[in-house]
C-alpha cells in the first residue's frame, strides 16, 4: 500500500473509531491475511508473527474455521437450552486444571472472566478487598481497571491494595536473593493485607497473573507464589490466577500456575481459548460457582454458546493432537538460550526471562541499567522493517515481548534470530 493510501486509511480509521485507538509501530501495518505463524500485508509482504497469542494454534487454522462454520450453519443460540457441546466443553476445560477446579462460568472476554472471579470471591468471603501487584493489568471495565489504577491512585480505590511485584533484577532490597528476597516481598504483601483489614474492606482475594506477564515476566524469587497464596488464605481470602496470557500451553504446561508453583482457588482464561472467536472462562470449585450463580443469576448472551463450545473443542484438539506443549517447551528453551547468548554480548540487553514461548528481553541504558523504553520501541520498529512482528511491554515498557502462536516452527525462530542479530548490528554499528 502506498504512503498516501495508508494515510487515507488512517484518516478514515480515526473518523470511524475516534482518534487515539491504538496502533502498533511508527508506520502502522495494513495486515490482510494470516496463515499459521505468518501474516501478510496489503502489498503481499510476509511477516513472522512473534507477538500474537490470540491465534494460539495459528492464523487461519483450518480445524477451527471448519468447526466455526459447521456449528454456525447448524445452531447457535444462548445458553438457556440444553446442549451436549456446551456441557462437554466445560467438563473438558475444568479437567485440565487441578482437582479443586470443578465448574465453569463461560463468557466472552478476559475482562469479563476477571470481573466474574472478583465477584465470586467477594460473594464467597463476604469481603470487598482485592490485592494486586503495582504493575498489573487484568482488563478494562471500571471494576477491573481499578486493579491497575490503585497503585497510583490508592485513595480513589479503597477496596484495592497493591504491593511491589516480585522480581530479582531490581530487588526491593539490595543484598537479598532466593528465600530471603521472597520474604521481603511477602512482607509487602502482608502490609497490603493489613491495609485492607484496617479499612474494613477485608481480604476477598488476591489476583495474580501466574507468570507476571504485564509486569515484564520477572524471575520470581524463591517460592513466593505458593507462600503468597498461603498468606492470603490465612487472611480469609481466595487466590485468583489470571491465565489469560499464561495459559493454554503458553509456558509448555497447560497453566502458568503449574510453572510458578501454586494452586489457585479460581482461575480465569481468555484470548487463546477461541483462536480469535471471543471465548473466556472463570473456573473454580462447584461450591464457589454455585454460590456465585445463586447470588447473581449471571447470564451472558454470547457466553456458553454452541459456537463457543465447538471452537473451544477444536482448539484443545489442535493443542493435544499436534503435541504443542512439547513443541513449545523445546522451541522455547532453544530460543531463550539463543537470546541469553546475545544478551551476554550486548550492553543494552540486561536480562532475558520467561517460560516456553513467552519471553522478554529487558532493554536498558548501558551506562546505568536504567529502563530504556525508547530502545525497546526502536528495536520493535526495526524488527518490523525486517519482517518480524513483536512488541514491548513490562512495568517500564522496556521489555521486548516475544509471544508467537504456539505453532511456531524452528525455521521461524531462526528467521527471528537472524533479524534480531541484524538489528543489534545496526544499533551497535
Amino acid at each position: 500500500m502506498s504512503a498516501p493510501a495508508a494515510r487515507k486509511l488512517l484518516e478514515r480509521r480515526e473518523q470511524a473509531l475516534g482518534a487515539g485507538a491504538q496502533l502498533f509501530y511508527t508506520e502502522p501495518l495494513h495486515i490482510v491475511r494470516g496463515d499459521g505463524v505468518e501474516l501478510f500485508d496489503a502489498d503481499g509482504r510476509r511477516y513472522i508473527d512473534m507477538y500474537n497469542n490470540v491465534p494460539c494454534v495459528g492464523h487461519g487454522n483450518a480445524r477451527v474455521a471448519e468447526a466455526m462454520a459447521t456449528q454456525q450453519a447448524t445452531l447457535n443460540v444462548h445458553s438457556r437450552y440444553l446442549h451436549e457441546g456446551i456441557v462437554s466443553f466445560a467438563e473438558r476445560l475444568v479437567a485440565l486444571h487441578h482437582g479443586g477446579i470443578e465448574s465453569a462460568v463461560i463468557s466472552c472476554t478476559g475482562t469479563e472472566a476477571v470481573e466474574v472471579a472478583m465477584n465470586m470471591a467477594r460473594i464467597a468471603t463476604g469481603r470487598r478487598g482485592v490485592i494486586a501487584t503495582d504493575a498489573t493489568y487484568h482488563g478494562n471495565t471500571e471494576a477491573v481497571i481499578a486493579l491497575r489504577q490503585a497503585a497510583s491512585q490508592p485513595d480513589e480505590h479503597p477496596d484495592v491494595a497493591t504491593f511491589p511485584f516480585p522480581q530479582q533484577l531490581r530487588p526491593i532490597r539490595d543484598g537479598l536473593d532466593g528465600p530471603a528476597l521472597a520474604d521481603a516481598y511477602l512482607d509487602e504483601l502482608a502490609a497490603a493485607i493489613g491495609r485492607l483489614e484496617s479499612s474494613g474492606a477485608g481480604v476477598a482475594a488476591i489476583i495474580l497473573c501466574s507468570i507476571q506477564a504485564n509486569e515484564g515476566l520477572p524471575d520470581i524469587p524463591g517460592s513466593f507464589m505458593a507462600q503468597a497464596a498461603e498468606l492470603v488464605r490465612d487472611a480469609g481470602g481466595l487466590v485468583i490466577a489470571d491465565e489469560v496470557q499464561a495459559g493454554y500451553c503458553r509456558t509448555g504446561r497447560w497453566w502458568g500456575y503449574e510453572v510458578t508453583g501454586f494452586e489457585p482457588d479460581i482461575a480465569v482464561m481468555g484470548k487463546p481459548m477461541g483462536n480469535g472467536l471471543p471465548l473466556a472462562a472463570t473456573v473454580a470449585s462447584r461450591q464457589l460457582v454455585d454460590r456465585f450463580r445463586a447470588a447473581t443469576r449471571y447470564f451472558n448472551t454470547y457466553g456458553a454458546s454452541p459456537l463457543q463450545a465447538a471452537v473451544g473443542h477444536a482448539v484443545i484438539d489442535e493443542i493435544e493432537d499436534r503435541e504443542l506443549a512439547a513443541s513449545v517447551t523445546e522451541l522455547g528453551y532453544g530460543l531463550k538460550q539463543a537470546l541469553v547468548e546475545r544478551a551476554a554480548r550486548c550492553e543494552w540487553m540486561a536480562d532475558v526471562r520467561g517460560h516456553g514461548l513467552f519471553l522478554g528481553v529487558e532493554m536498558v541504558s548501558a551506562e546505568d541499567l536504567a529502563p530504556d523504553r525508547s530502545r525497546a520501541v526502536d528495536v520493535t520498529n526495526r524488527l518490523k522493517d525486517r519482517g518480524i512482528l513483536a512488541s514491548h511491554a513490562g512495568a517500564f515498557a522496556n521489555v521486548l515481548k516475544v509471544r508467537p502462536p504456539l505453532v511456531l516452527q524452528q525455521s521461524h525462530a531462526e528467521e527471528f534470530l537472524s533479524a534480531f542479530d541484524a538489528v543489534i548490528d545496526d544499533i551497535d554499528g
